[in-house]
């Protein structure tokens, strides 16, 4: 038999005040490297110590993984590691618990099906089949899954869903909602429901059966919410419907790191916490485990220059000895940037630090496309976090296939996977044209371009006429030398509107060829980039093949939420990168949700923070244009980093 968990000197007095909180409502500031988890953990030990049965408790996490770390380490405190089952898991997991018991009343069985990704695409595919479409006329059928899936979590409708994601493109509304709608039907037809139906459908449970929802707030004592700050509409109601007459609801989280506004999470809920649960106490986890006193205070400073009065102020406290400021590094392009990082590297690993200590964080994920290269010249193995390097991406080999075609008319490989992107034609109609030309085409040959022209289906005949221009363009404007022309003629005249009826992310896409568009200047010929990317191809394939530990990490800030390393390097901390042009445009939140991706960069560091400022960028016309530091990095006091203005030639 285990002896009673001391909480109080388990937990710092913040801490233990949090975990050991009363009855009512309670609001968990938990700023970064706080402990957050820690004192979730113990408030389910607490809970359960104090005599709550733990299928009394309902824990609400975003990740399964999680919830169970949290019930193990939670078990493990307790006497005879009695803990038993709470309810816990993700929304969609608790959603389906709720729903297996309650579906007849929404109509459905209680066993109905759950399509996986596979089941929803194919699903999607024979409802645009039923409209008599071909997948290659009409937007993919992932996209309309995206868009499908945002008005779901934003509680938007279906029509204001196809025209955030379409836009000013030329697309049929009407046909597009008439597709969205039968899918929703042969879903029911056939009792199924896909992962966002599980929260629409058990929110929708809860509003309209109030026997079903007093049932469950009557069952659950204490509700706790992890990373609160990331709940979207619906999740946000759940939680206040699953909420008893006690008001006994725990909410863990920070409204500094609320980065996925783009999914859906609303930093709003957080900020009205108090005003909709009046009474409710807040406690705050300010005193920091992870980082230097330098790093908080940088961190601190940008908190509190954000200016925004509805925020709850918090201020890291550090644990750790006073160590040396941040470094900013002021550079004069992109490329000297990369070798300053790679060289930065390689001094690191000399001071003792593996290359798994090391991360360099980025806003965009093009953003680090010249330090990929540089990183794979310089032999340092790295891993890409999307796991898909920049020249192995799809729509960039997609323009380089292009390049490809003009360039040589004996390459099939990139004579088939161009003429794929055309609608209707696959891959065995793409070989049989190459046959029908006699396994040679020549771009440059107006005549071959015409038996192209004829060979293709019909519905492949008018999106290949756009293209026609482009070729004809590069051999008579001799862009064999600016092949980053050539990629702006082929995504302005055929690729962007691709890209928006292809892929949910086109706008992260079309900016990935901007940056190869730019890139391409770099070479004195198309001819020389090709060989370049084949050899970097190739390298990046052996380093990939001995696995990723024991390399630098290269990952966006979004993705770097929740981890840490004893090294952060972020690259590219200037005007219109970070923070992005593109989010500041379109939304008046824009700036508060780039600076608390800025906070989140910066507290991931435990040692070395350096924050890389390039002064000049190459432009998509050959042009460039002078940087400006971020506003993040311009109003830090003198104090708070050293800056460095970094010799341009090692």
């Amino acid at each position: 038999m285990q002896e009673a968990v001391d909480f109080a000197a388990a937990l710092n007095q913040e801490q233990f005040a949090a975990a050991t909180a009363g009855a009512g409502p309670a609001l968990i500031l938990a700023a970064a490297g706080t402990g957050k988890t820690r004192t979730l953990v113990y408030r389910v030990a607490y809970l359960v110590a104090q005599g709550i049965a733990p299928d009394r408790i309902l824990l609400l996490t975003f990740t399964n993984r999680a919830a169970q770390e949290m019930l193990d380490r939670a078990a493990a405190l307790l006497p005879g590691n009695g803990l038993g089952m709470p309810w816990s898991g993700t929304f969609h997991h608790v959603a389906n618990r709720m729903l297996r018991r309650h579906a007849p009343r929404i109509g459905y069985p209680c066993g109905f099906t759950i399509l996986d990704q596979d089941d929803a695409r194919g699903l999607m595919s024979a409802c645009i089949k039923e409209k008599g479409l071909k997948a290659k006329e009409f937007p993919k059928r992932e996209v309309l899954l995206h868009v499908h899936s945002q008005a779901q979590n934003r509680e938007i409708a279906l029509r204001d869903a196809i025209e955030q994601h379409f836009g000013d493109h030329e697309v049929d509304g009407d046909l597009i909602l008439a597709v969205l709608r039968r899918y929703a039907d042969r879903k029911r037809e056939l009792d199924a429901m896909d992962f966002d139906d599980l929260l629409v459908y058990c929110l929708r449970l809860l509003r309209d059966h109030e026997d079903v929802r007093l049932s469950y707030t009557q069952q659950f004592q204490h509700v706790l919410v992890d990373e609160y700050q990331d709940t979207n509409e619906i999740q946000s109601h759940m939680v206040d419907l699953l909420t008893g007459p006690s008001g006994n609801l725990f909410v863990v989280g920070d409204d500094f790191q609320s980065i996925y506004a783009w999914r859906g999470a609303d930093t709003r809920h957080i900020l009205s916490f108090p005003a909709r649960y009046p009474g409710a106490r807040i406690y705050k986890l300010e005193t920091n485990y992870r980082s230097v006193p330098e790093v908080l205070n940088l961190a601190n400073v940008t908190v509190a220059c954000s200016g925004q009065p509805d925020l709850f102020r918090k201020v890291l406290r550090p644990t750790r000895a006073a160590y040396h400021c941040p470094q900013i590094a002021r550079l004069r392009d992109g490329e000297h940037q990369a070798r300053y990082v790679a060289e930065a590297i390689r001094n690191f690993r000399r001071d003792g630090y593996e290359a798994d200590d090391i991360v360099v964080l980025y806003r965009a994920h093009y953003h680090a496309m010249e330090l990929q290269v540089e990183l794979t010249r310089s032999r340092i193995p790295h891993h890409v976090t999307s796991g898909i390097r920049f020249f192995e991406q799809a729509h960039i080999k997609d323009a380089l296939c292009l390049l490809r075609v003009l360039s040589s008319a004996d390459d099939v490989l990139a004579f088939e996977r161009l003429l794929a992107l055309l609608p209707g034609v696959g891959a065995v109609t793409a070989a049989r044209i190459w046959k029908k030309l006699g396994g040679h085409f020549d771009a440059s040959d107006a005549m071959q371009r015409m038996a192209l022209r004829q060979a293709l289906p019909k519905g492949a005949q008018a999106r290949w006429a756009a293209l026609e221009p482009v070729l004809e363009a590069y051999y008579a404007e001799e862009l064999e030398r600016d092949g980053g022309r050539a990629v702006g003629l082929f995504v302005t005249a055929f690729y962007e509107t691709y890209a928006v009826d292809t892929y949910e992310n086109a706008e992260t896409r079309l900016e990935d060829l901007g940056e190869l568009q730019v890139q391409l200047e770099r070479f004195e010929s198309v001819a020389h980039c090709l060989q370049d990317v084949a050899l970097l191809t190739n390298l990046d394939a052996e380093d990939d093949a001995v696995g990723s530990s024991g390399k630098v990490r290269l990952s966006t800030v979004h993705q770097a939420k929740g981890l840490e390393w004893p090294v952060v390097i972020v690259i590219w901390a200037a005007e219109g990168m970070f923070p992005s042009a593109r989010s500041l445009q379109e939304s008046e939140a824009g700036e508060a949700e780039e600076r608390r991706l800025f906070y989140v960069a910066a507290t991931r560091a435990k040692d070395e923070l350096i924050l890389c400022v390039p002064e000049y960028r190459r432009m998509r016309d050959g042009g460039g244009m002078y940087c400006q530091p971020s506003r993040f990095i311009e109003e830090l006091p003198k104090e708070t980093a050293t800056v460095r203005r970094i010799g341009y030639v090692f």
